[in-house]
């Protein structure tokens, strides 16, 4: 199958530290090229991929040494998309919504996966507008605010299940890991390390509009001796801080779309302590791979009994239910439903020649599509 990814340009692919979407992309990515299937990434030009790059940007936009605007590239990226979409069976974006007008008059098969938050009360007049276009929710949870949006299925994200090291023999310190913000709970996860007189290892960017926030909330804290902030990690620094901790606090204030670091966590074994708040429920299992709670003082004694939780289980749940080879084949039943609905909306002489166009990996089988159902987590371990 000849797929386009389109990334978005803020971070390269993979990212060089943070960076969900661009992460999530790069993984996805890679698993379909190891899969068969022809993959072209339009991404910037410093990303590192398996498949074809096509770049138009020189560096990533946020860490690039010039100051760009991130709206007019992401516009030529469109129109560079645009220009070759007859050459792919199927265009997955991961740019948000700025291609909806334009690829309402696309004839080939496109999906976008929304990584974001979408409880923004701009988005319902937009989503009502757009309800034709075909979207994908990285947990069901993500779409309650939005029940109007065109819902194709819900693909779970993935990572390598060789990325992270299980490490069986739990550390003596807590992780927190994401973005320094009110939403991602940064105060929060001091608070509850002090409570529990426990050491706090804080590794995370800080974006320019959250740098008041910390210089105003944080910082003053950092002083105390239990709470360590490191800065952003690349992947290597990820894996070591994951994976020697006993336990990733998670405190988060808003609907989080999916977490990637709760599975993160989960592949070096090291459970999870988080506030039941947007997808947490779906990514973990209650006393299973860690413990969901809804203040601090729960998130203290969860503390207390992290102990009962079997690293191994931890372990063996996000290989049965995360990893990015079974996202890509999720990914792939979706692609090859949207372009059988597709192809018998078409005139005949147009179904024919995409048939026959179509180039599929060397040993592949076409399969029927499986009908549109959520990839659904699974609880055997």
């Amino acid at each position: 199958m000849k797929i386009a990814q389109v990334a978005p340009l803020h971070e390269s692919v993979p990212p060089k530290a943070y960076g969900g979407t661009e992460r999530v992309v790069h993984y996805l990515t890679e698993a379909l090229v190891h899969q068969g299937h022809d993959v072209t990434l339009f991404a910037s030009a410093d990303s590192r991929t398996s498949a074809r790059l096509q770049a138009i940007v020189p560096a990533a936009l946020r860490l690039s040494s010039e100051k760009r605007d991130p709206l007019p590239w992401h516009m030529m990226q469109l129109a560079q998309v645009s220009s070759v979409v007859e050459n792919f069976d199927i265009i997955h974006f991961h740019t948000d919504f700025l291609h909806f007008p334009l690829w309402r008059k696309m004839r080939t098969p496109h999906v976008t996966t929304l990584h974001g938050r979408l409880d923004l009360p701009d988005l319902k007049p937009l989503f009502t507008e757009f309800r034709d276009m075909p979207v994908i929710s990285i947990a069901d949870h993500q779409r309650d605010p939005l029940p109007m949006a065109h819902w194709t299925d819900t693909v779970y994200n993935g990572i390598p299940v060789d990325l992270y090291d299980f490490q069986a023999e739990a550390g003596d310190y807590l992780a927190f890991l994401g973005r320094i913000s009110p939403e991602k709970g940064a105060e929060a996860a001091i608070e509850i390390a002090l409570r529990a007189d426990m050491p706090l290892k804080m590794a995370a960017k800080i974006d320019v509009v959250d740098r008041e926030y910390f210089e105003a909330r944080i910082r003053p804290r950092l002083n105390h001796p239990l709470i360590e902030y490191i800065g952003e990690v690349d992947e290597q620094g990820k894996n070591e801080l994951l994976g020697g901790a006993k336990a990733l606090i998670f405190p988060i204030a808003w609907p989080e779309p999916f977490g990637l670091v709760m599975i993160e966590a989960m592949a070096c074994g090291t459970p999870v302590i988080a506030y039941r708040r947007g997808s947490v429920a779906e990514v973990m299992k209650d006393g299973v791979t860690g413990y969901i709670v809804e203040s601090e003082e729960q998130a203290v004694s969860a503390i207390d009994r992290i102990d009962r939780i079997d690293r191994g289980v931890c372990r063996s749940y996000f290989e049965h239910n995360f990893s990015s080879d079974l996202m890509a084949r999720n990914y792939v039943n979706v692609y090859q439903k949207l372009i059988m609905q597709q192809e018998n909306s078409l005139p005949g002489t147009y179904h024919l020649n995409r048939l026959k166009s179509r180039t599929m990996p060397q040993g592949a089988v076409w399969k029927q599509p499986l009908a549109a159902t959520s990839a659904g987590v699974s609880d055997k371990l």
